[in-house]
């Protein structure tokens, strides 16, 4: 064999031993972030007060963790500008799914309100959802509608007069009803308020007449007959509602609107951690006692892989951007 073959065949064993080091250390580290996760506290921001859905949902799963882990799992509220200030400190947050978001529907609508996002989607990898708490469309019973059809029917024979309730211009119940709105192709005016309790005591008054409501705020005022169930608004029917259909087999075909919470984490965070997380936090939220608690908000377990929970995020922002644009809707 020539010199110069016989360094050729070393050389090209060199780089064979040196790829394979590589891949196995590669593949060893992997095993060893994995093994050691989580190896202190784990902290979930959420850019919402204490009380709110997005924070109760993070500490009922929180909670459990702690006690699979044997690891603080410590639930922090930042809240302002519609959740973008946790958004932009988790984003900035080491990679080592140490340091959580926790997100409800705003994470997209905040993005889609403006020209000059106060952060990317891309900036973070989904981690998994946790509950979903469905809308009911809801009436007062002397506004004399006992079904969608006729509430649509009413607002087409009432152009711009009838009126809808939401928790604010931008929130989750304010896109459910232009939703509604813009696929009953019919007139109606938005009506914000400050808060569910208000929006919802206006429907009682009879000054507005439909709003879409989180389930857990109207169960006992349904079982009173104070208010009426037209339907729900998610794909599928509300377990505690099950003789209430939805918006889609109402007759509002493509109807869909999932009030839901989640957890992200920040971009680059190793998919070998991604796994843990979506793993354990979708065993929990599926545990009996954790069921009953999410019975307590009108929820459902809501288990999404990584995959999935990207897919639903991007065409949860599609469809919001969309509305945005058809409504006009600008932040307030």
């Amino acid at each position: 064999m020539s010199a110069s073959r016989s360094l050729l065949t070393a050389a090209r064993s060199t780089v064979l031993t040196v790829a394979t080091t590589v891949a196995v250390v590669g593949h060893a580290s992997a095993q060893d972030t994995t093994a050691k996760f989580p190896n202190r506290q784990i902290r979930a921001i959420v850019g919402f007060s204490a009380g709110s859905g997005a924070d109760l949902a993070t500490r009922i799963v929180g909670e459990k963790l702690s006690e699979l882990w044997k690891q603080p799992f410590v639930t922090e509220n930042r809240t302002g500008a519609g959740g973008a200030l946790a958004a932009q400190g988790v984003a900035k947050a080491a990679p080592d799914g140490h340091t959580l978001l926790a997100i409800s529907a705003a994470h997209i609508i905040v993005p889609a309100l403006t020209t000059s996002p106060p952060y990317n989607l891309r900036d973070f990898v989904s981690v998994a959802t946790t509950v979903q708490i469905p809308n009911v469309l809801v009436v007062n019973p002397s506004l004399g509608v006992r079904s969608v059809k006729e509430l649509v029917a009413m607002a087409k024979a009432k152009p711009g007069e009838l009126m809808f309730s939401s928790v604010g211009t931008g929130s989750g119940t304010h896109f459910a009803g232009e939703l509604f709105k813009n696929l009953a192709a019919i007139d109606v005016r938005h009506i914000p308020y400050r808060g569910a309790p208000e929006a919802l005591t206006d429907v009682l008054a009879g000054r507005v007449h439909f709003t879409f409501s989180p389930l857990s705020s109207v169960l006992p005022l349904l079982r009173n007959g104070e208010i009426v169930a037209l339907a729900v608004a998610p794909k599928t029917r509300a377990t505690a509602l099950p003789n209430v259909p939805t918006v889609a087999e109402a007759g509002i075909e493509g109807y869909s609107w999932d009030t839901w919470f989640g957890m992200l984490a920040p971009a680059d965070t190793p998919r070998t951690v991604v796994d843990v997380l979506n793993r354990e936090i979708v065993r929990v939220i599926q545990l009996p006692e954790v069921r009953k608690q999410w019975e307590t908000l009108g929820g459902e377990a809501m288990p999404l892989t990584p995959e999935e929970f990207d897919k639903y995020l991007a065409g949860q922002s599609q469809l919001v951007t969309k509305l945005v644009k058809a409504a006009g809707i600008q932040a307030q």
